[in-house]
């Protein structure tokens, strides 16, 4: 088997998969099967993995440790949420103005601003800046290099910033456009699936009930009617 090679396609919503227990576990999610059970208190999961992480509630295992602080969490998410607490701590603090900041070198370029100085030159027009990164940025303009490229048009900029600028000129641009009911559409498929709605066209249909939709989603709606049902 190729490593791209998913054979096993789900007849509910053609997503595909690798393996075929991977489709059986995912089948679990349409029928709303969940046969992992918790022995400590009844609780039930679709996946496996799910139960053996649900377990650690009950035994206090805490696998999850924090790199800050070495505090331990049983869940991933409980660690996610701890880890906030950390992204607002700023140790380095400004001996001129009290400003603090989350990292040494930060607080360095800070320090910068205070004195004025500027060590990075640029070797064309002799102007300055405190970081380097902007020194790079000024020196698109010299060499008249545009690393910021649009995704609609192809564009070019020698700056994020005028690249931001100019897609704000793509967003109320619609160049798709109905033949029927000159209705608009910024992208392509957008205009195709628009058109099914002229047709009758209905290409997505349930395998349970042979009921038809011109939306992928409003089958996927509708197949909620049938969360006990198998094809």
């Amino acid at each position: 088997m190729h490593i791209n090679e998913k054979p096993f396609k789900c007849t509910l919503c053609n997503k595909s998969f690798t393996r075929k227990d991977n489709l059986k576990t995912h089948l679990n999610l349409h029928s709303n099967e969940k046969p992992f059970k918790c022995a400590v208190c009844n609780r039930s999961f679709t996946k496996k993995g799910n139960l053996n992480v649900h377990l650690r509630t009950h035994t206090n295992e805490k696998s999850y440790k924090c790199g800050f602080c070495n505090k331990s969490f049983a869940l991933k998410g409980n660690l996610k949420v701890h880890l906030f607490s950390h992204c607002t701590e700023k140790p380095f603090t400004c001996s001129l103005c009290n400003r603090s900041f989350s990292q040494k070198g930060h607080l360095k370029v800070h320090l910068l601003l205070h004195n004025n100085e500027k060590p990075f030159t640029c070797s064309f027009c002799c102007r300055s800046f405190t970081k380097k990164a902007s020194l790079n940025v000024h020196l698109c303009s010299h060499t008249n290099e545009k690393s910021y490229k649009c995704r609609f048009c192809n564009k070019s900029f020698s700056e994020r910033g005028n690249l931001k600028v100019h897609l704000f000129s793509h967003c109320t641009e619609k160049p798709f456009k109905c033949s029927i009911c000159n209705k608009s559409f910024t992208l392509k498929s957008s205009l195709k699936l628009h058109l099914s709605s002229h047709t009758n066209e209905k290409s997505f249909k349930c395998s349970l009930c042979n009921k038809s939709f011109n939306e992928k989603g409003s089958l996927n709606l509708h197949l909620r009617f049938h969360p006990n049902e198998k094809p």
